[in-house]
């Protein structure tokens, strides 16, 4: 896309005023790490925890917060590294991610700090198919890496992608096509096999970039955008482009102010229906449940003419 274009995208990034706030994190040695604070239920000091004959070689035991029952991952060895040093001495991060909780346990906690999505970026060039880095940005001029959480959780605890039998029978969607936005290969996928069960077609791009320039590619090749994608479903979280951002700009293309728009993340609450309407979105939905995404496309097809 020309420069004036990525200016009026970030324009509209900050005309929206979705700020992210990262709590950032060591592994024991000096890279920075981040974790959207939206996702992060609570930080506490390493504390005892059960190990469970058989479990994960990831998961460094079991822990009980408030009643609730949680896995703990050593996430410097969940990434590929080696294992935290003295875990004893390490802090864990309680989040919460596609329904269910998790802690993560790391070396140490700096603070939280505040930036805009216009400032993230995706990872380098080459980082690799393996890479669990989504995204990147300069905090004090330090570079931050972003996790594909997502991703470290699915080594531990698979999502469910199989479509309820009652759905997917009275589905009329086969043959549509959905175009898919999330920085998340992870998230991708698990989307693309749930609305294959269907029968629909998915177009899966890495983030909101790349969606616009596909669509601005459809657009100056004369394809009624809106015809050939029965619904756009985002992921919230992406860099440089957001979900909120990339609805922003889809609306303001030609033709695309009906286009149906559906945004999908693993952060829950007010915040994100708001923010819904605020950008023109159609509906949000919390990650991950095959059959409320179904069920938000099949629904949708039944009301087309």
């Amino acid at each position: 896309m020309s420069n004036p274009t990525r200016g009026s995208i970030l324009e509209s990034n900050r005309a929206a005023g979705t700020r992210l706030e990262l709590l950032l994190f060591r592994l024991g040695g000096r890279q920075l790490y981040g974790i959207n604070v939206f996702k992060v239920q609570e930080v506490i000091h390493f504390r005892q925890l059960t190990r469970m004959p058989g479990a994960n070689p990831l998961v460094s035991g079991i822990a009980t917060l408030r009643g609730v029952t949680m896995p703990i991952l050593d996430l410097s060895r969940a990434i590929g590294g080696v294992p935290l040093k003295n875990p004893e001495e390490g802090i864990i991060i309680i989040t919460e991610y596609n329904r269910s909780v998790h802690g993560f346990l790391v070396g140490s906690v700096e603070r939280i700090v505040n930036t805009q999505w216009d400032q993230v970026q995706p990872p380098p060039a080459g980082s690799g198919r393996e890479s669990f880095v989504t995204a990147v940005t300069i905090i004090d001029k330090q570079m931050v890496e972003i996790l594909d959480v997502e991703k470290v959780l699915d080594q531990v605890v698979h999502a469910r992608t199989e479509v309820s039998d009652a759905i997917a029978e009275s589905s009329t969607a086969s043959g549509r096509r959905v175009l898919v936005v999330d920085d998340s290969s992870v998230a991708r996928n698990q989307i693309a096999r749930s609305l294959g069960q269907l029968g629909i077609e998915c177009t899966l791009v890495k983030d909101g970039r790349e969606a616009l320039e596909l669509i601005d590619r459809m657009l100056a090749e004369g394809i009624d955008v809106a015809r050939h994608f029965t619904m756009v479903i985002s992921d919230i979280e992406m860099p440089e482009v957001d979900g909120y951002h990339l609805t922003s700009e889809i609306r303001g293309r030609p033709g695309l102010k009906d286009l149906y728009i559906l945004l999908h993340s693993s952060i829950s609450g007010v915040f994100n229906i708001d923010m819904v309407k605020k950008t023109g979105a159609n509906k949000f939905i919390q990650k991950y449940n095959p059959d409320d995404l179904a069920k938000a496309v099949t629904d949708l097809v039944k009301e087309l003419p």
